[in-house]
């Protein structure tokens, strides 16, 4: 069956759909990843986006429950060069995910970047080209969502009973990734829905603020409840949790041309000049800052990458130190803030 990816600009590009039949709206972006693409599809915070991989070829080493970063697939569509199957196939059908290959990535991804992200759909089958644009350009745009209540838990849950130090997770779209190295570095976690109330958050030994989709600056509330925790608890945020604590703090955060998705990041420590690879997948960054608390800068643009207030006990990163996947360069990170909270627990 054939098909095609409409942008809002009008530009078409056609393949073939290997996927779930019928069409999806979303945020046409991309990712440089070069595997992890289970893990791609299965994060939250790829809601209502469309993926484009830059691999060449993608599912050719199939698909494992123990890949998936939530219960179910977030993004709304992907785009490949070359799909390989048929497990990876299979599972975006089964799971309703549209999907095209054949495409030509390479073209659409130099557009991205002279372009923007921007709204687009894909479509599994014949459609009125008109109408598909028409339909697009009726959808709302990414900055100005607030896509955390989409995704997050609707209760509190255990994630692990067991620990040194007992960790709060909020979960704005947490990636499962996050919560498998919280226990692994011997924490006892539990997750809260995006509107936790700070009061019950701060019994915890520490708080992590997780990622999530859509744009920061909406989410005025959770805004409040990290200003409201800081000072009162160790908290660390990561990708969106970092972009909330930006905000809670006085920073500004903007809507980036066309994100940073993938694997192969470089981001500088400025304390020690040391350079870390990682992985990153957003498309709202916090703005370029001088700032003694702006510890780390993407080397891509100089957007702040790390903040740390140790008199209010907080810090974070826009990147992905769980590395789910990705270079394992950051990994220490979260082990060290878990062995850090645990010391404060003991101490007080």
């Amino acid at each position: 069956m054939s098909g095609f990816l409409a942008l809002e600009d009008g530009t078409v590009f056609r393949g073939q759909s290997v996927g779930a039949e019928g069409y999806a709206f979303g945020e046409a972006v991309f990712t440089t990843s070069m595997t992890g693409y289970q893990e791609v599809v299965t994060d939250p915070s790829y809601a209502d986006q469309i993926v484009c991989f830059t691999a060449a070829m993608v599912g050719n080493y199939g698909v494992s429950k123990i890949h998936c970063e939530s219960g179910g697939a977030h993004a709304r569509a992907v785009v490949m060069r070359e799909a390989r199957g048929p497990a990876w196939t299979d599972w975006l059908h089964e799971r309703g995910v549209v999907a095209l290959s054949e495409i030509d990535t390479r073209s659409l991804v130099i557009h991205l970047r002279q372009a923007g992200s921007m709204r687009a759909i894909a479509i599994a089958g014949e459609a009125s080209l008109a109408e598909a644009l028409a339909s697009v350009r009726a959808q709302p745009e990414m900055a100005g969502r607030a896509l955390a209540a989409k995704v997050s838990a609707r209760e509190p849950y255990v994630f692990s009973d067991a620990g040194r130090a007992r960790i709060a997770v909020v979960d704005y779209g947490c990636k499962r990734s996050i919560l498998n190295r919280l226990a692994w570095s011997g924490a006892a976690v539990t997750v809260f829905p995006h509107s936790a109330d700070a009061d019950e958050l701060a019994r915890y030994d520490g708080v992590l603020l997780s990622n999530g989709p859509g744009d920061p600056e909406p989410l005025t509330e959770e805004i409040a409840t990290v200003q409201s925790l800081a000072g009162r608890v160790p908290m660390l945020g990561i990708c969106l949790g970092h972009q909330l604590l930006a905000l809670a703090t006085g920073h500004k955060t903007f809507k980036l041309r066309f994100g940073h998705r993938g694997a192969n990041h470089p981001v500088v420590e400025r304390a020690t000049g040391g350079v870390l690879v990682t992985s990153q997948n957003h498309g709202f960054a916090v703005a370029p800052s001088d700032a003694r608390e702006a510890t780390h800068v993407s080397l891509y643009d100089e957007t702040v990458e790390g903040l740390d207030y140790p008199e209010l006990r907080a810090r974070s990163v826009q990147f992905h130190p769980e590395a789910g996947p990705g270079p394992h360069d950051a990994w220490g990170l979260i082990d060290g803030w878990v062995e850090e909270v645990r010391g404060l627990a003991k101490a007080a």
